[in-house]
């Protein structure tokens, strides 16, 4: 879905990793194997993208505001990461896991000065500024969210989709509006791009809440069952929360800190045997169309196929 950008991300790859360099042989180990430890690119992608769908196109001007972008989202992961004492991330140790929560901490806080670095070396001006210091700002606020909801048996979608707003929906919409506006793209086509990335965003996370409740440890590169373990409650939970005859037992489980292993798998299987994942899926493939619909039909052919494969593989995905 990306081969038309293939050689914007193989630069893009090169440049992340002289963007985390350091004189410091830790700071440079950590950054290192944070910038390369997988990932799908999407971010940075989107922007590259929509660049290429503006009049003014350059990689050279795009460049350091994708390579910003991929490292927000590196960095707000392994905070992530420490967060959740999560142990592996796509099938690799985690920084914290690698080293110590403050090595992690550090390394991340490192990673966002660098990503504001570039921005300035960019001299994008104080609009995109702004718009990446809210991002920063709404992934917080996603985290606090989620993070005063832990353990609760939360039955409000309003809550939920506020929170995958914020932790991901936004950021795929500034990527595709930063990117548009940076390769001069209109004003209007700007913020039909935008309404992609937003739309794509929901359904990207709430594909992510349903392979996890769906797919094995080894498919994920995560634990199965992890959010319910974490004690987050998604969207095919608060279905079940909502409909099932073990809805009480379920809320017992989610509510509990102290769960064992046979609990998630009992809560995974109360929530595998009513409609949520179906529901789920239905949300998210609702957000797909409407992203589909709202792809400017002044982009160059190959441009627009990307984007609409890009909404075809959130919605198959499998990992």
């Amino acid at each position: 879905m990306f081969d038309v950008i293939q050689s914007d991300l193989e630069v893009l790859n090169e440049g992340l990793i002289g963007a985390v360099s350091s004189s410091v042989e830790l700071v440079n180990e950590v950054g290192t194997h944070l910038v390369t430890a997988g990932g799908k690119r999407i971010r940075p992608a989107l922007c590259l993208l929509s660049a290429r769908g503006g009049k003014d196109f350059s990689l050279d001007r795009v460049l350091p505001l994708a390579e910003a972008l991929e490292l927000i989202h590196t960095a707000s992961l392994v905070h992530d990461d420490v967060i959740d004492a999560a142990d592996t991330r796509r099938g690799e140790p985690t920084a914290n896991a690698k080293w110590d929560n403050q090595i992690a901490i550090l390394g991340g806080d490192y990673i966002f000065a660098r990503a504001f670095g570039l921005i300035a070396e960019g001299g994008y001006g104080d609009y995109v500024s702004k718009r990446l210091a809210e991002l920063v700002c709404n992934l917080s606020v996603g985290e606090i969210i989620q993070d005063h909801t832990v353990y609760q048996a939360v039955k409000d979608l309003d809550n939920y989709y506020e929170r995958i707003q914020k932790k991901t929906a936004d950021f795929l919409e500034i990527c595709c509006e930063l990117g548009g506006l940076v390769g001069g793209m209109s004003l209007e086509d700007t913020k039909k791009l935008a309404e992609y990335g937003h739309c794509i965003g929901m359904a990207f996370q709430i594909t992510d809440d349903v392979l996890d409740i769906m797919q094995t440890s080894e498919k994920i590169g995560k634990p199965a069952g992890n959010d319910i373990r974490q004690g987050i409650v998604t969207l095919p939970v608060i279905h079940a929360l909502n409909v099932s005859e073990d809805a009480a037992e379920l809320a017992d489980i989610v509510t509990n800190p102290e769960m064992t292993s046979p609990m998630v798998d009992r809560a995974l299987a109360i929530v595998r045997a009513t409609d949520g994942v179906d529901v789920a899926k239905a949300k998210a493939d609702e957000y797909l169309q409407r992203a589909r619909q709202v792809i400017p039909e002044s982009l160059p052919a190959e441009i627009k196929d990307a984007f609409v494969q890009v909404a075809d593989f959130i919605g198959d995905r499998d990992f």
